[in-house]
């Protein structure tokens, strides 16, 4: 049996043809021209009304009120992961497909899920693509992650960074102590974390944890969970996964950071979201 996030709902049914276009600001200041040829490509595909917030209430405000129009997303990967979370917090992400012209500077989260390269390609695919059904990470908090979370919240990787595992060495002892009410201890270690998935305990609080990273495990319907401790790394797929202990904080999506919290549990939602591809 193929798997959701393989196959398009309906068979390949086609998609709606009207649009509600919402071009993020951020994306209009950083790439005006670009922008501009998006809304060029979508209007001469489809009835398409173009949205111009000037913020995320504005930008809410736009997508509570599509109606029957498919909506369209031109901005960088905050403004897809915006867009993903209001339809989930609404409870309407289950009815809605999603489509999204990458235009702005960190868009390696939307070429990762598919999405062209490309404005005018990125908007014929927005116009002409088939409905694909992807897993998402929801948190107990009623978060989302659409891709990796990482813990310590690694900054986003550019083209010359080392791999993820090998900067946490670096960067965890800084992001491990917490600010306190008394002075912080000196010489403070790696993070002391207990990580679980389904129940089953990967690391206790009694080994040194330098890095946590949970991504989804294509094709299987459940999360890639991959921690870095003291007796070597661990690798393991899992429908939930909990991280608890010392105040932590994340990076999910390599845009968003979450925390601190004690206590965090995400849960696979297989299928949640539809993503219009080529």
């Amino acid at each position: 049996m193929d798997h959701p996030s393989d196959r398009a709902d309906g068979a390949g049914a086609r998609l709606s043809r009207q649009l509600l276009v919402i071009v993020d600001p951020l994306a209009r200041r950083a790439d005006g021209e670009s922008v501009r040829i998006a809304k060029d490509v979508l209007c001469a595909g489809a009835a398409a009304k173009i949205c111009l917030p000037d913020g995320p209430a504005e930008f809410a405000k736009a997508l509570a009120k599509r109606g029957v129009r498919r909506p369209v997303v031109i901005g960088d990967d905050r403004a897809l992961l915006r867009a993903v979370s209001l339809l989930h917090r609404e409870r309407e992400l289950s009815g809605a497909v999603l489509s999204m012209v990458p235009v702005g500077g960190s868009v390696s989260l939307a070429h990762a899920l598919g999405i062209p390269p490309g404005t005018v390609a990125a908007a014929r695919a927005a116009l002409d693509g088939t409905e694909r059904r992807l897993d998402l990470l929801v948190d107990d908090s009623d978060g989302v992650v659409l891709g990796d979370l990482r813990i310590p919240p690694v900054p986003e990787a550019g083209p010359a960074a080392r791999p993820w595992l090998r900067t946490c060495r670096s960067l965890v002892r800084t992001l491990a102590a917490r600010p306190a009410r008394a002075p912080a201890a000196e010489g403070a270690g790696p993070t002391r974390l207990r990580v679980e998935a389904d129940g089953v305990t990967l690391v206790d609080l009694d080994q040194p944890v330098e890095g946590v990273s949970v991504g989804p495990a294509t094709g299987t319907g459940l999360a890639r969970v991959e921690v870095l401790g003291a007796l070597g790394p661990v690798c393991v797929e899992a429908r939930t996964v909990t991280v608890s202990g010392a105040d932590f904080r994340y990076r999910a999506d390599a845009v968003t950071i979450g925390g601190p919290v004690r206590r965090r549990t995400w849960t696979v939602r297989v299928g949640a979201w539809g993503l219009a591809l080529p």
